[in-house]
């Protein structure tokens, strides 16, 4: 496992708690991320994903809603839709390579979701990027 993906799987603990708790003490969230993964470098891209995807959310969940037919946000199981939103980010919002972080994206799927995850994550972050790419 690469060091970017320990920090990508890290935010995505951070998202999935701020989906259930209404109240995050951002103070806690250094401390988690800190212990979580102990250099400095990996917190510092842990925290960009984290505070990126939640500067952008409204804008995220309305592409992931847009791609994903038949499919409402709060439907979705809650691993799968925090991993689509930090992929989302990267693509649209960040410098990293689009099919790389849409490969981060299925693994990371497929270790903390559910069996058919991969796949789900995958069809709509592809629905994502090409609309993104066609929109120029």
């Amino acid at each position: 496992m690469s060091r970017r993906t320990k920090a990508r799987e890290a935010a995505l603990q951070v998202l999935f708690q701020d989906d259930m708790v209404e109240q995050v003490n951002p103070g806690q969230l250094d401390e988690y991320l800190q212990e979580r993964l102990k250099q400095d470098d990996l917190v510092e891209l842990a925290r960009s994903l984290v505070d990126g995807v939640r500067k952008h959310r409204k804008e995220i969940d309305a592409m992931i809603e847009e791609a994903a037919t038949n499919w409402a946000i709060d439907r979705m199981a809650t691993t799968d839709r925090n991993v689509i939103r930090i992929a989302a980010y990267e693509m649209i919002f960040s410098d990293t390579p689009a099919r790389v972080a849409l490969n981060e994206a299925i693994e990371i799927a497929k270790r903390f979701g559910e069996a058919d995850s991969g796949r789900f994550v995958n069809g709509i972050l592809d629905r994502i990027l090409n609309r993104a790419e066609e929109s120029g």
